[in-house]
């Protein structure tokens, strides 16, 4: 997801520029929020050999998400505008005014300003957008889930995983609020070094071992699985019969990855009578 614009070399004119232009767009005509806010970078870790994450502070108070959305991200002196997905909970801007992205290495130029550039209270834009998400309200049916994960498409996935927790504490805390079923994570990558976040995920099964499950699979395992990981490690990918045993008509599903594995799953659940206001898809590339 990129967009071009003119370079900037100072990212109060970038949003200056970026308000300006929305009067241009009728209203309801897109997935993006009005809120184009600037944010600073206040904390990054490596979390693969190819993927690195930033925790922003967001400073516009009015700036907020749903769970699974993604952000405009604007570089000052940097044309194109990158798309990377929110990986954090909600909860975690309500409280602290914080959001977290996690960016694979690609030759694009936001991910290589990432990578090589950005540095603790680098400056940047951020603008919400896009219609993948998860976001009932307490009166709304109770629902299971079943994210289906390929690859860095794990970060809305895990902005989920993060959000049915906190709705999962808030019951168990002040029995209120939406009240959810269980959580399926089915997450496929090349070896274990590339299953991004899973101690975060492991972390959740363990807290919440009635509601939430993972299968974790790997494709191209060279080395040996530790021994904390292999009770939940399959290798090869997901199959269709693991999604199946999952279908029924309480179950919504969240797919997030290549096209051809989003393809294959949103298909096989439309075959299998799956109602397609239940299939939630959004493709990376």
């Amino acid at each position: 997801m990129y967009r071009f614009f003119p370079p900037y070399s100072d990212y109060r004119k970038l949003i200056y520029h970026l308000k300006g232009c929305q009067g241009l767009r009728s209203k309801g005509s897109s997935p993006f929020t009005s809120i184009v806010s600037a944010a600073k970078v206040c904390g990054a870790a490596s979390e693969s050999p190819s993927v690195k994450s930033l925790r922003l502070l967001v400073a516009d108070q009015d700036f907020s998400f749903k769970a699974g959305q993604w952000v405009d991200f604007f570089i000052p002196g940097v044309s194109v505008v990158g798309g990377f997905s929110i990986c954090s909970s909600p909860r975690l801007l309500e409280q602290e005014r914080m959001i977290e992205l996690a960016v694979k290495y690609t030759n694009h130029p936001p991910a290589l300003w990432v990578h090589n550039t950005c540095t603790l209270d680098s400056e940047v834009a951020v603008r919400v957008g896009g219609e993948f998400f998860f976001d009932p309200q307490p009166a709304d049916a109770s629902r299971n889930l079943v994210l289906i994960a390929g690859g860095v498409g794990i970060n809305p996935l895990l902005s989920i995983l993060r959000h049915a927790a906190d709705l999962l504490r808030e019951q168990a805390n002040k029995r209120s609020g939406y009240e959810i079923g269980t959580i399926k994570l089915f997450y496929s990558a090349k070896n274990t070094s590339e299953l991004l976040f899973k101690k975060n995920i492991l972390d959740l099964v363990n807290e919440f071992p009635e509601k939430i499950a993972c299968s974790l699979h790997v494709t191209k395992q060279t080395t040996q699985i530790s021994a904390e990981l292999k009770p939940y490690i399959t290798e090869g990918r997901i199959t269709e019969k693991e999604i199946r045993d999952h279908i029924s008509k309480e179950t919504l599903f969240y797919i997030c990855g290549p096209p051809p594995m989003t393809d294959f799953f949103s298909k096989q659940l439309e075959n299998h009578h799956v109602s397609k206001e239940h299939i939630c898809f959004e493709k990376w590339w």
